[in-house]
């Protein structure tokens, strides 16, 4: 069974919380191996590994979450803390300054450390809607929380997956375009951006994305199975908004299903 890098950062937080830093190394080790690592994930490896004594491995997860997320306050804070133990002071001073700044940059009129929480409590309540069957609400507040904050990929990366399901394959394309490229190594998400051109009935760009896909992930059964599908069937003339599962080849219902439920657990954010 595939368990989401989302269902994992979350057992990591619980670990955390009951100062199981192992446990928790354990589980966002595994997040990371996986290649759909997102920042928090780093960042609470990090913390983690400094507070097992392994400052130089905590400092490294730091660093590669400041790297997909530069404004990212709390890492930028615990950083100069873990800098501060290596005795490197005047690097901490600076990883000091620069969360300073950070923190008093805004996003839409609102600090940054409090657009971060209120975009974290529109996917809850976008959370919320998906599970009692509103749709178009659940993608409303989702789409609010991205506006808070666009760097939150884990959610775009759900709203896209809702998008499909709802028949909006251009949008979905728009979102999962985003994701790819602001993280190129996330594979999850350039199959689901050939998913989404397919539906689209962009047939050339969904085979440019998949045999991308398949050269850096080969041993991935989903993108053989779409460009199976490709192989025998032409791509729709025109864009495609069927309701999901109709009138659909059996591959792009059974990846449907293999991409798991929309209304996954949120993953918190910074």
């Amino acid at each position: 069974m595939d368990v989401s890098p989302e269902h994992l950062v979350g057992q990591a937080r619980e670990r955390f919380q009951l100062q199981d830093y192992y446990g928790a190394i354990h589980l966002l080790e595994e997040v990371i191996a996986s290649g759909r690592a997102f920042a928090d994930a780093h960042h609470l490896l990090g913390v983690s590994y400094s507070l097992v004594g392994q400052p130089e491995q905590g400092l490294a997860q730091l660093d590669r979450a400041l790297q997909l997320n530069p404004r990212y306050v709390e890492a930028l804070v615990h950083r100069a803390l873990v800098l501060n133990e290596l005795g490197r002071e005047d690097e901490a001073d600076a990883a000091f300054r620069s969360a300073a700044q950070a923190g008093g940059e805004t996003r839409e009129g609102i600090p940054a450390h409090m657009a971060a929480k209120l975009a974290n409590q529109h996917a809850a309540l976008g959370d919320a809607y998906l599970e009692s069957g509103g749709v178009p609400q659940a993608i409303g507040q989702y789409r609010e929380a991205l506006a808070l904050g666009p760097g939150f990929h884990d959610l775009r990366y759900k709203l896209g997956r809702l998008l499909l399901q709802a028949g909006c394959a251009l949008d979905a394309r728009e979102q999962f375009e985003t994701i790819v490229r602001e993280r190129p190594t996330y594979l999850d998400a350039a199959a689901m951006l050939g998913l989404a051109c397919y539906l689209a009935g962009d047939g050339l760009a969904a085979r440019a994305v998949w045999d991308a896909c398949r050269e850096r992930r080969p041993e991935d059964p989903r993108v053989e199975a779409y460009l199976a599908m490709l192989s025998r069937s032409d791509a729709p003339a025109g864009p495609a908004t069927p309701a999901p599962g109709v009138n659909e080849p059996r591959e792009v219902r059974r990846a449907r299903r293999d991409q798991g439920d929309g209304g996954a657990s949120r993953r918190k954010r910074p």
